[in-house]
């Protein structure tokens, strides 16, 4: 629905446009719409996306990492005798059991490498930069991570219509 030729209202400076995903597209165009600032999109999904757009509403580009989901299904499916776990906020970071200890490391190294992440695109979009949340595991982390200022679980939805109404018109 998505793809090259169609308005979205901003410009893409990707070195090959056409390789952008459309979700990341999309919920670019929403944030800069509903804020109109400089902003990093995290979108929390089977890989997590970091999409930095510029003040004037240019999209620059971003990182891909794995989702943790994907991380922690590497754990069970590549070791001899890690056992699958569930994604949640562990009690404690000292675990307990290996279970608990999974989630820890996987929880917890989850927020470093997010955050991480938010820190050095911040520093090259240089100047204040709104951080926002979105994607099915956004929920979870999104009140942990301190640079993190917006939770937007409809982001895409939102830019799906703002991609529509410039298109129609």
């Amino acid at each position: 629905i998505v793809g090259l030729g169609l308005k979205t209202g901003m410009p893409i400076l990707y070195e090959y446009p056409g390789e952008v995903g459309a979700d990341r597209i999309v919920s670019s165009v929403a944030a800069y719409a509903k804020f109109g600032e400089a902003c990093i999109v995290v979108d929390f999904g089977t890989a997590t996306t970091f999409d930095a757009v510029s003040s004037k509403g240019e999209y620059l580009g971003g990182a891909i990492a794995p989702g943790i989901q994907i991380s922690s299904e590497a754990l069970y499916l590549k070791t001899a005798k890690l056992p699958r776990i569930e994604i949640k906020k562990p009690e404690k970071a000292v675990g307990r059991s290996t279970e608990a200890s999974m989630q820890s490391g996987v929880y917890f190294g989850y927020i470093g490498l997010i955050s991480n992440i938010i820190e050095k695109i911040s520093s090259e979009l240089r100047g204040t930069v709104r951080v926002i949340a979105t994607g099915g595991f956004a929920s979870l982390f999104y009140e942990e991570i301190e640079s993190i200022e917006s939770y937007e679980p409809y982001l895409v939805l939102e830019g799906l219509r703002i991609i529509y109404e410039r298109n129609v018109s």
